[in-house]
């Protein structure tokens, strides 16, 4: 087939092979949001008497059917067509001629991708902030539950001061609700219009309006200067999977205290069967497999952040193929999160603890007993410390 920067000499197999590379597969995901990005960018053609109105009328419904064949699973992007944006140009104008070969008008390819990756990253962020907010009400809703059962609070591994189920919850839905709101904040990177800077120079000579595309598509602000754009490249991205990384590693906090609290040395929590997988030798086990793979998930999250910035650290201005490779640890990323958004809320409903299992330290209580000196005696912190010491000691020592 013909590609868009086709002007006639034929492409080594391999070069074509090599510099799609995945992204061919990777646009899928894009190709609603590219739909909606190519007819707002007509409309806007039309306005500025850049397009007529049948020809508008044409590329719209054309787009509207194309964009609904593919959701029904009907065509995919395929090697030959490179990416998304060619795909989409070369069904249009296979449907309607030169009216299809109009749509290009006034961009490039690199400012069409980016705004159909900002719209897919501006839903995804939110779908990912409320995925992280259905895991902290499932976090309340244990404390609830069973809030009043009395835990070890754990310093170095050793028990430390008394804690209990509330405050272990509770603490953990806490900066999970922050995890949500710091990745709501990545909104300020992504929700800029580039429609219009083309390939990161503008349009010569064209009347475009980067304000109408930037009205229709509901972004926030148009990104200004148009040199900016491709300078920008990655950043959202990154920070995108920056606060994807920070609410895994909670996550992976979460679930390494309950892969030990399960523990038969341990025995503070049972877990149901439906949320357990079995051993292929030994008849006995019950694994906690959920768990283990939100604790390394934390590790798969931070390798696609480290990617993704590697991408961009030392390229100069202007556009370069190499921005093409931040999809994959991208869309990696937010797929990684959301599969454990998605099973994590069940298991903490199933997740019950078990009091009768949970022994505390007799000395647990012991700054608790060097403030009250303080508090009755006047004494400072310091002897008070030395003194609740010396008595532990004493009673080791007749034990």
């Amino acid at each position: 087939m013909s590609r868009l920067w086709d002007k006639g000499a034929p492409l080594d197999r391999r070069v074509l092979e090599f510099t799609a590379g995945e992204d061919h597969a990777l646009d899928d995901r894009l190709v609603a949001c590219d739909v909606r990005a190519s007819i707002a960018h007509a409309e806007m053609l039309a306005e500025a008497h850049l397009l007529s109105a049948e020809d508008l009328a044409a590329l719209r419904a054309g787009l509207t059917e194309i964009g609904a064949a593919h959701a029904r699973g009907e065509w995919q992007v395929t090697l030959e067509q490179e990416d998304g944006q060619t795909a989409l140009e070369a069904l249009l104008t296979a449907r309607l001629g030169a009216t299809g070969a109009r749509i290009h008008l006034g961009r490039s390819r690199n400012d069409q991708v980016l705004a159909a990756l900002r719209l897919y990253l501006r839903d995804a962020v939110q779908e990912l902030a409320a995925g992280a907010l259905a895991v902290a009400t499932a976090l309340e809703a244990l404390a609830a539950r069973q809030g009043a059962v009395v835990l070890p609070g754990y310093t170095h591994m050793q028990q430390a001061m008394p804690s209990s189920v509330d405050w272990w919850a509770r603490g953990f839905a806490a900066e999970v609700r922050d995890d949500a709101a710091g990745l709501r904040q990545t909104l300020r990177r992504i929700d800029r219009n580039p429609l219009g800077s083309a390939a990161g120079y503008g349009t010569p000579g064209l009347p475009v309006s980067r304000e109408a595309t930037r009205e229709r598509l509901g972004f926030a602000e148009v990104q200004e200067p148009v040199t900016a754009v491709q300078l920008s490249r990655g950043k959202a991205e990154a920070q995108v999977l920056f606060e994807i990384t920070l609410l895994l590693q909670d996550l992976g906090r979460l679930a390494a205290d309950l892969l030990l609290f399960y523990t038969q040395e341990f025995a503070y929590v049972a877990l149901p069967e439906t949320m357990t997988t079995g051993s292929s030798i030994m008849p006995q086990k019950r694994n906690p497999d959920v768990f283990e793979l939100i604790r390394g998930r934390s590790a798969s999250a931070l390798a696609c952040l480290v990617e993704a910035l590697g991408v961009c650290a030392r390229l100069p201005s202007g556009y370069h193929r190499d921005l093409q490779l931040l999809k994959a640890p991208l869309f990696r990323g937010i797929d990684y999160c959301a599969q454990v958004l998605a099973v994590l809320p069940a298991a903490l409903d199933g997740l019950r603890f078990r009091p009768e299992n949970i022994r505390l330290d007799p000395a647990i209580d012991a700054a608790a007993r060097a403030n009250e000196l303080v508090v009755r005696e006047g004494i400072p912190f310091r002897e008070a410390y030395r003194r609740v010491a010396a008595q532990l000691t004493a009673g080791k020592k007749e034990a």
